[in-house]
């Protein structure tokens, strides 16, 4: 049984193919460029030749992607961008409009000049993922099902801040299901507001296999879990320090008890400190983080999260991790453990993916948990297959 999972992230996207035949140390995995960041290349060499761009397919990552637009326009130079792919920069098209981007229709789209450069948009590329495999001899003809993260703000009505909007969908979700899967859904399953999460799916919608798409940090989360450490206790204090993103829960037995998330670039080391201690001690409010430009902070259990003087207190994944390397040595502290679920950080959300295709479809769930509880351990090399 062979699942793909995607973890689409702001600097990288990180891939890795679960083969339950092999001891879960031996899939291979793909550490590349993010699609936002390739879109902003792409379209930076499209504003240096002064080329007009369409900007094509679907909603996607914005961030670095939606900037490299903003400056082609700023040198004066045309974009257009059919009404879906144009979501990536706002999901208000009368806020897109107004940067100046000349909204298509499809046919519209098609009629265009061939000296209008298209710029194709898609937070995953299931085709160009299967040739990079190909080029190595591993075939994917045989997959089970494909399971992919990202990050979702959701379609914010105009007079809702967009922050505030993320906040009340985690709340409902950890309302609806007090675990980190409830932040994982098959295409059906799909709430009609997390529009980036329903175009990944569709990604994959000529694809006749199941489909698992999960936000992004809490898929991380889920998978730091899987370190042999931290495996081992039930009471956790654990961060994801993404690239644009830091997204801390308190967990206990698998129960959210207090969640907050912000913007790491926002973030000084004072600022994430001050965030996790108040997080433990169940008086971090809604304000503290959202007033700071933030998305919010939730807290469901007051009794606080004891910061033990003996080993670690704070487990700490994510590719910003070393962020909080140099924490403070005053009382209470923090001491960080770094996980390494199967001996690789960078795909912990990969991991996590893993956990939330074992939950949404159980008649692979056995072979699964072998893997991500070394049950079984097999003494197969990868290169006896």
């Amino acid at each position: 049984m062979k699942i793909l999972t995607a973890d689409i992230g702001t600097g990288t996207q990180d891939i890795f193919l679960y083969d339950s035949k092999l001891d879960i140390e031996n899939g291979f995995k793909l550490i590349l460029p993010s699609p936002t960041m390739r879109m902003h290349r792409r379209i930076n060499e499209a504003t240096q030749r002064k080329d007009k761009i369409a900007i094509l397919g679907r909603i996607m990552g914005g961030g670095p992607s939606a900037w490299a637009i903003e400056s082609h326009l700023k040198a004066g130079l045309e974009v257009y961008a059919t009404l879906d792919a144009a979501r990536t920069i706002d999901d208000d098209l009368e806020k897109v409009a107004e940067k100046g981007v000349v909204l298509i229709s499809e046919d519209e789209a098609i009629k265009l000049p061939d000296s209008v450069t298209r710029i194709n948009f898609k937070d995953f590329d299931f085709d160009e993922t299967m040739r990079i495999f190909s080029q190595y001899g591993v075939n994917l003809d045989d997959l089970t099902a494909v399971a992919i993260a990202v990050f979702d703000h959701g379609d914010a009505p105009p007079d809702i801040s967009d922050r505030q909007f993320r906040f009340d969908y985690l709340d409902e979700r950890i309302k609806l299901r007090n675990d980190l899967r409830t932040f994982a859904f098959t295409p059906e399953e799909i709430p009609r507001s997390m529009t980036r999460l329903r175009a990944a799916a569709d990604s994959c919608i000529n694809i006749d296999l199941p489909v698992i798409v999960m936000d992004t940090a809490p898929a991380a989360v889920l998978g730091a879990i899987f370190d042999q450490k931290v495996k081992e206790r039930t009471n956790i204090l654990i961060t994801n320090i993404g690239n644009f993103h830091t997204l801390a829960f308190r967990l206990n037995d698998g129960k959210i008890e207090g969640v907050f998330e912000h913007h790491t670039g926002m973030l000084k080391l004072e600022d994430l400190e001050t965030l996790l201690i108040h997080l433990a001690d169940s008086t971090l409010t809604h304000e503290d983080v959202f007033n700071h430009h933030g998305h919010g902070a939730l807290i469901y259990e007051p009794k606080p999260y004891p910061l033990n003087k003996e080993g670690f207190n704070l487990v700490v994944t994510g590719p910003r991790r070393n962020m909080i390397a140099k924490s403070r040595v005053s009382d209470p502290c923090l001491r960080p453990y770094y996980s390494v679920p199967f001996g690789d950080m960078m795909i912990s959300g990969c991991f996590g993916l893993l956990a939330a295709a074992a939950d949404k479809l159980p008649h692979l769930k056995e072979p699964i948990q072998n893997s991500l509880f070394q049950r079984n351990r097999s003494d197969t090399a990868p290169w006896d297959i």
